[in-house]
Order: C-alpha cells, then structure tokens, then sequence
C-alpha cells in the first residue's frame, strides 16, 4: 500500500551529477598544458624527420595517426560508452540501422490482454444489473458512448450534431478499450511490447455494489479475481507491474477503502496494484501512479474537420453572459457552497442560473451547452469530490472556469491541460466569498475584453487534449484525449525503465 501522506515517485533516488568545482577545474587544466607541449614537441620532431629521413619520416606518420586514433577514441563521452552497455540493444540497432523518420510508434508499442470475460464481456452484458436503481445499457450504447443527442440541432452546428452523445461520465474503461483494440500501435506479441494493458472494467464492476448493502468481498471479488489472474502472467511476473497499464472509470476514492465498513473497493490497495499506472476521471495527488484523465463530454469528433469547426464555432460565438452556474445545492452538506454559489448567481444580473435540481441535469438536456456558449466564465466548484465533469462540458463550450478548489484541476491533468493555470482559468478564494469579502461578479468584471479573448483562446486550443474521437482508429492527424493518454503512459513506463531504483 502506497503511504498517502507524500508522493510515492522514486524520483528522489534519482541525483544530478554535481558541477566540478573550482579547484576540480584548475587542476584540469594544469593536466591540459603539458599535453598542448607535448604536441608541440613532436610535431618538431616530425618536421626535423622529413629534412632528414625519409624512412623515419613514413614510420613516424604512422605512429602518429595510430596516437591520433588512440585518443579520438579515449575522447568519446563515457556516458555513451554507459548507453551502450545498459541498452546494448537499442543501442546497437541505432548504429547499424537507424528507425525510419515516418515510424508511428516510436514511443513502443502496446499489448492488450485478452482478460477473462468476466472482467469486461460479461459486466457490459449485464448492463441491467450495473445500477440498483435503473439499467445502464442505455449508457453503453455504441460502444460506451451513449445514445445519440437529440434536441441540440438548433444549439450545435447542423453537421457536427452526429458527433454528439449523451455519454455517461464514468465510461472511460469502455472507450478505452475499444480505442486500444484498433490502435496502431498494438501489438499481439507480448515480447514486442512496450506496455501492457489490462482491460478490466474496475468502475462498472464496483458500481453496482456502491449504494447497496453489500459487503466488503463483494466490492473487491473482481478486483481479486484480475490480480490473480494477472499475477500468473509471465511479463507481469518479469515487471512486477510496472510497465502495465489500466484504466479506471470513476475516481479514486472509490477504489480506497480503508476498512471493511467504509465507502468504495480496496481495490488499490490490494497486492499486486502498487506499481500499475491508473488513469482514473480523478486521481489522489499523492499517488504518483494514479493519473488523472478527463471525463468524457458529449462531443466525441469524427474527423479533424469536426474538431476545427467546432473550435472556429465557440470562437466565434456571441456571449451575452458575463458567468454562469450549473448545479444543484446540497442540503445535506452543512455551509453548502454550491448553494452559495446559487444564491450568488440568482442576486446578480450578470449570471446565469441552471438549477440541476432533481435529475434537470441528467445526461439528455442541451440546457447546459447552451448556457454555457452564451457565457464568457462559468462557475466550478468541487462536486461530490473534488472534481466534476462539468469543467470540461464548460471548456468545451469555450466558457472560462471559474475554480475555488486547486485539486479540482490543477493537481489532476497535467497532460491535458495548460501548466500555467492563470492562461485558462480563474481561481477565487472560496473563503473570501463565503465570508462575503470577495464579490465573484467583481473579480470577473476586472478582466479586460483582451484578457478574456485570450483565456477563451487557450481553453479553445485545448478542446482536442479532452475529448475522445468517435473512429475506433483516431482522427487522422489531431491527437484527442485517447491519444494523450497513451502518449505519456508509454513516456512515463520509458523513464521509468531508466531508473536505478525500484521497489
């Protein structure tokens, strides 16, 4: 079990070589002198030599182009000579015969495990069975998108409304899959591979037994049954996990459970999860194989074109809000912020209110893209935990969030987001409007026309990083969401396989 109290990367055990210092250099250099003479001296000799013996002259040519040889070699950088004795491999084959400019996969390539269908197949299935309340079959519709949107033909642009879905939020493993399955860089032999992936649906497998009175085996029966099975695989036997791979639908706090009595699997916490890179909707900041990647929206684009002229149409569109709110209040939660922001929004003139009330705002309503493109900020703050889907449907509608918590964002998805998060978003201090010294409207009102056309610019160069295409192959040259995520998976298990250190 990896401690939560600070971050489990191994990176402390890596250390930057020190600079000589001074005296290190001064002696260098007093080496250096004699040599510099040395040179000099038999170059003399060589001269004196072809005045007066042709023979001495041919036989001292060739020793010195010999001595030459010698130290031209002894001048090759020692961490070359180190490349090629940890990777012999690779780098052998870079000297022989380099990898052509137009390889795709450059980064390695993936091999995705052929897992029991009780671990994916048969949990889809019975999609009936996945919410105590309703079925969720209606959810995993074409291929984990959802059903088609219906109702945004006057909202969206006439040609891009195929491309949109009502996609359910914690449907990450199943797009996942299906991307990875046709992916150009998979590969059906394991000792080609780079990475492995482990396509087991931890989220839709827990999720049925969330608000239930189930007991602590049955959250965690199909985690146990993927380790086990894992852990009777010969390459995660050789890596003990660490160039594997999965992903897991909801957050992770549902997978970290403490003790029996409490919320969620102890799915994370099981022997044989420690060294496995996750890319869950929402991660712990303080496990570093936990990875945050975005919820899916409804816009899933089915080429590059799609994606431009969505861009080119929030661009352009004509904002006549200054901010807005989506949500609902919880009245079970005491100090509720979310219906501070409610009451916030409803006293000005400059917001824009959709009360998510009830199930206003379940999957199937266009209320919220359209307030959304009509507003220049929309307000976020944290949702039942930190973060909430809604940030990326107001992204993606070219609005500019508005954060009151840093670990809504900030500590989550550095590969799909800006790292500079002034350039994108506004963060206000939740405190300050609660006590009622900070005035949102106020904060927003500061911000020049330039400065909001900018923001609204960044979030919009960005809209490819958090979505997922439609094509089970990609978008022909634009990298979405998918493609960002396996890009710095394989970035990562790379690096990591140049460390000195593992557990």
């Amino acid at each position: 079990m990896l401690p939560l109290s600070k971050p489990s990367s191994p990176e402390p055990h890596i250390r930057k070589p020190k600079s000589p210092p001074n005296d290190a250099l001064e002696e260098q250099h007093h080496h250096q002198r004699p040599l510099l003479h040395r040179k000099n001296s038999f170059s003399s000799l060589i001269t004196h030599s072809y005045n007066n013996q042709p023979r001495a002259c041919l036989f001292l040519s060739i020793l010195s182009l010999q001595i030459l040889l010698l130290l031209a070699f002894r001048s090759v950088p020692a961490s070359f000579i180190h490349l090629r004795h940890r990777f012999p491999a690779v780098a052998d084959d870079r000297l022989i015969a380099p990898a052509p400019s137009d390889d795709q996969c450059g980064s390695g390539r993936v091999y995705v495990y052929d897992l029991p269908a009780s671990l994916n197949r048969d949990i889809v299935r019975d999609c009936d069975e996945l919410n105590p309340w309703s079925s969720r079959c209606d959810a995993l519709e074409n291929d984990g998108f959802g059903q088609e949107a219906t109702g945004i033909s006057g909202i969206v642009p006439e040609g891009l409304a195929p491309a949109w879905y009502w996609t359910d939020q914690f449907v990450t493993e199943v797009i996942f899959h299906n991307r990875i399955l046709n992916h150009k860089c998979r590969t059906t032999e394991p000792s080609n591979a780079t990475a492995f992936y482990i396509p087991f649906y931890a989220g839709l497998a827990v999720g049925k037994f969330l608000w239930t009175n189930s007991s602590a085996r049955e959250r965690d029966q199909h985690c146990r049954m993927m380790i086990k099975w894992l852990q009777e695989q010969p390459y995660f036997k050789e890596s003990n996990g660490w160039d594997h791979f999965l992903t897991m639908g909801r957050i992770s706090w549902d997978f970290r459970r403490s003790k029996d009595q409490d919320w969620g699997s102890s799915c994370i916490y099981l022997p044989g999860m420690r060294n496995i890179t996750r890319l869950l909707i929402e991660r712990n900041p303080w496990d570093y194989f936990d990875v945050g990647a975005p919820y899916p929206t409804g816009f899933h684009p089915r080429s590059d074109a799609d994606v431009v002229q969505w861009q080119d149409f929030v661009r352009s569109r004509n904002r006549s809000t200054l901010f807005c709110f989506a949500g609902a209040p919880r009245a079970g939660f005491r100090n509720d912020f979310r219906g501070l922001l409610l009451n916030h929004c409803n006293e000005s003139d400059s917001c824009r209110v959709v009360n998510c009330a009830g199930t206003r705002c379940s999957n199937g309503t266009s209320a919220i893209l359209e307030t959304f493109l009509d507003s220049d900020f929309c307000l976020q703050p944290r949702g039942d935990s930190f973060t909430r889907r809604s940030i990326f449907d107001c992204m993606l509608a070219g609005s500019i969030p508005v954060l009151f918590w840093r670990r809504s964002a900030y500590y989550q998805y550095e590969w799909f987001l800006p790292g500079e998060p002034e350039s994108y978003s506004v963060f206000i201090d939740r405190n300050g409007v609660k006590n009622g010294t900070v005035s949102i409207q106020e904060v927003l009102r500061r911000y020049s026309k330039e400065e909001v056309r900018k923001m609204r610019e960044k979030v919009i160069s960005y809209i490819p990083k958090f979505v997922y295409a439609r094509p089970h192959e990609g978008l022909e040259t634009i990298k979405d969401a998918f493609d960002v995520a396996l890009d710095g998976v394989l970035r990562r298990i790379k690096e990591q396989g140049e460390w000195d250190y593992k557990w």
